[in-house]
């Protein structure tokens, strides 16, 4: 069958690694992160957006670098391949977009990109302002707008446009953060400039609100409720700063864009790595306390990679609480939850109503389940419980 879709394909193989071992990105600490024990998670995560297109091989022709930055994912799945770069063993920012460049000569559809902020900032750089792109979230922070909501999501949208769907098209902001001030617990968001993607909703996702919440009396409620209710089991304490009020209502030192894990209202652990999460809470009673991203949704799978499937399958989905102020879920327009653990079995079995904590003794009943996994009725049903 003739080509009919040439789809451009680069992986930022360090995207990601700083993630699980709690180093809140990639930049400039990739070393740092690997002897830590972190694994390059990018290509798997091309692979799942990948998969959503796999049936149409035969028609389709991916264009991208050899290696870790496109190839060996395509060739492994089956697609026709053509390299029209070489990377090195170890890549660094400017291979993206030494890549980009070379990309940006060949008559592509579409260019696909897996990353987190850092990568998007590069493509941005150099890339062609009328060539469309999409990017398949792999990195620790994605306050971009240029992403698929999940890797599956990515691929869906992809899919959509092989299969002729009338998809259109809309300038996006790209966004990055100081990821030195982001260590030491500060957000510092910057607007680098817009990129052509597919006007999706479902499946592209919002760039994501920020700012703390000024509604210190909601925050203080949400706070009481939890602390109300918390025994003498581990609680492992997610990033942002709705939880971290839960903490400042504690007393305790808070790691506003770490994991911390308390007992008895007390500190035991700070900062703690995916594999550090794991080895504490192997023989403990063990609840997750989680909000969500403003403007986007997602609950796991940004800002908070140490929650990895391993340690959310052991806690179980009854053991989750997720705090949220009512304002969050309303400017999520009805659009559920979304979890990205990188795990896409997991991501389907924690699907379904979840209770919210949106104040003291008040909740909301809310959906968490990918438009990629469900299609669904997402309305709020909202009450007071006691």
């Amino acid at each position: 069958m003739t080509v009919r879709f040439r789809l451009g394909l680069l992986i930022n193989p360090l995207a990601g690694l700083g993630g699980s071992v709690g180093l809140k990105g990639s930049d400039g600490v990739a070393a740092d992160a690997l002897a830590l024990g972190a694994s390059p998670k990018a290509p798997l995560r091309m692979a799942q957006a990948l998969e959503m297109v796999r049936d149409y091989s035969a028609e389709l022709e991916i264009v991208t670098a050899s290696g870790d930055m496109g190839e060996t994912v395509a060739r492994e799945l089956g697609f026709k391949v053509r390299v029209v770069y070489q990377s090195p063993e170890h890549t660094q920012a400017d291979d993206t977009q030494a890549l980009v460049r070379a990309l940006a000569a060949e008559p592509l559809d579409l260019l696909l990109f897996a990353g987190g902020d850092g990568t998007a900032r590069d493509v941005y750089a150099v890339v062609d302002e009328h060539l469309p792109v999409l990017g398949v979230p792999a990195g620790v922070k994605i306050h971009s707008g240029v992403y698929g909501i999940t890797p599956k999501a990515a691929g869906l949208v992809v899919k959509m446009l092989l299969d002729g769907e009338l998809v259109s098209l809309m300038q996006a902001d790209v966004m990055d953060i100081d990821e030195v001030a982001f260590r030491q617990g500060n957000v510092r968001a910057k607007r680098y400039g817009e990129m052509l993607v597919p006007a999706e909703p479902r499946y592209v996702q919002a760039v994501k609100m920020g700012g703390k919440e000024v509604d210190e009396m909601v925050l203080a409620d949400i706070a009481a409720d939890v602390i109300e209710q918390m025994n003498d089991e581990y609680y492992i304490m997610g990033s942002g700063s709705t939880v971290a009020a839960v903490m400042q209502e504690l007393g305790i030192d808070n790691t506003l864009l770490g994991v911390d894990v308390i007992q008895n209202q007390q500190l035991i652990g700070a900062d703690l790595t995916a594999d550090a999460l794991l080895e504490l809470t192997e023989h403990q009673a063990t609840k997750l306390v989680i909000t969500l991203i403003g403007g986007q949704g997602h609950i796991l799978g940004r800002g908070n990679q140490q929650l990895s499937p391993a340690l959310i399958r052991r806690i179980g989905r009854d053991n989750i609480i997720i705090l949220a102020t009512k304002s969050k879920l309303k400017a999520l327009e009805g659009r559920p939850l979304i979890v990205d653990s990188g795990d896409p079995e997991l991501d389907s079995e924690l699907g379904g109503y979840y209770k919210i904590v949106t104040g003291y003794h008040d909740y909301v009943m809310y959906q968490v389940g990918n438009p990629d996994l469900v299609d669904s009725d997402n309305s709020v049903e909202s009450g007071n419980q006691c």
